[in-house]
């Protein structure tokens, strides 16, 4: 990590607090110096009580970093879960010397669990005051539950730096952002500035992100910016805050619950860009298509299923698209029996595209997912025992 680019004032902290076996569950990253920030959160009418506390202060923006507990959502389990929920905010806000409101809170894993508290309140007492410099690949690594690997990205902004990190690997279809996902920068930035470009790269990559159609009850994105870089300008703030999003994304995607290819479906042509995503999501959440994809099936006659299904969209014309894998043309010029096991081997990599043009005007969106495996089914049926 020490060649990475860091932003300036960040502190933080890792510890197990009795969640996992062995590894860190418990991370802190918080700005030492006071911040502008934005957040969006789950739609999940399930949400949890980290969810709740943390939306109802968003709209302050001056949350200066967070507090994650991992393999326990803390969903479900009533006035005793808010409770929790509110005393962890509190306790690790009074140990860094902030106002809780300060602290976005995120919590994932199994749902319907109470926290163990006397572990966690053990854990958060032991807690270095002050916190060290921040480590951002085992702030990643905590907030682990299925994922396999850490997922971090360091880009700079001038002479701003921007560092991502973001966990999840299925209960992914977002209705938001996604998962959890943290963006710190020492960047200067306008409170409304920073919520228009968060929302807007949120929009272009979380949310065009599918493993299995499953919203989570806990998606929390958050983006903390404490100035101490000086100001950058805010398009190329955007841009290289997209960069570091996508990134996260496809890592996402790849490492999906049981995932061995990432599927990327570029829809264009369409009546328009939302018109272009509901395509896009059609295709990339079909089981058919996801297994297809798997056994390096060229079965282009799902693609064409998945977007015949969207009954709603009264001007989509099968005489008017066009189905690609890859630069392979499927449809509506019948491949042979060459070009198909050109196909079968293009579609044996790990990452697959799959384009479709609508031939209606000129909307275009992109979304992400993954293949569909045995493991994720194995991963999936044994989750809680």
């Amino acid at each position: 990590m020490t060649d990475q680019p860091m932003p300036k004032g960040f502190l933080g902290h890792t510890a197990n607090m009795g969640l996992k076996d062995s590894a860190d569950d418990f991370a802190v990253v918080l700005s030492q110096v006071p911040a502008v920030s934005a957040a969006v959160f789950t739609r999940s009418r399930f949400a949890g009580p980290s969810v709740q506390l943390s939306r109802g202060d968003a709209a302050r923006q001056d949350a200066r970093g967070m507090v994650v507990i991992s393999r326990n959502a803390n969903v479900a389990t009533g006035r005793a879960g808010a409770e929790h929920a509110a005393e962890v905010r509190r306790l690790v806000a009074e140990r860094a010397g902030l106002a809780p409101e300060q602290l976005v809170i995120g919590s994932t894993g199994v749902i319907g669990r109470p926290y163990p508290m006397e572990s966690i309140r053990a854990g958060i007492a032991q807690l270095p005051v002050p916190l060290p410099p921040a480590d951002f690949q085992a702030a990643a690594a905590a907030i682990m539950t299925t994922d396999t690997r850490p997922k971090s990205i360091h880009l700079t902004c001038g002479d701003a730096v921007v560092v991502g990190i973001a966990k999840g690997v299925g209960m992914i279809e977002p209705n938001m952002a996604t998962l959890l996902t943290f963006f710190f920068t020492d960047a200067e930035l306008a409170p409304a500035g920073l919520d228009a470009v968060f929302r807007r790269v949120m929009d272009r990559t979380f949310n065009a992100l599918s493993i299995d159609t499953d919203t989570s009850t806990s998606d929390t994105a958050a983006v903390f910016a404490n100035g101490l870089a000086g100001p950058v300008d805010l398009a190329e703030f955007e841009q290289v805050l997209y960069r570091a999003a996508l990134t996260l994304v496809r890592d996402i995607a790849s490492d999906g619950e049981g995932a061995s290819k990432l599927i990327e479906v570029r829809v264009t042509g369409a009546r328009d860009a939302a018109q272009a995503k509901r395509v896009g999501k059609s295709v990339v959440n079909s089981p058919l298509v996801k297994t297809s994809v798997h056994g390096a099936d060229p079965n282009w006659g799902r693609v064409a299923m998945a977007i015949g299904k969207i009954d709603d969209d009264a001007d989509l014309d099968p005489a008017k698209v066009t189905i690609h894998y890859g630069e392979l043309e499927m449809f509506p010029t019948e491949p042979d029996e060459a070009q198909l096991a050109e196909a079968r081997e293009y579609l044996g990599n790990a990452e697959v595209v799959i384009s479709v043009d609508l031939g209606l005007a000129e909307g275009e969106f992109t979304v992400y997912g993954c293949d569909l495996t045995p493991g994720y089914v194995e991963l999936n049926s044994g989750y809680t025992t």
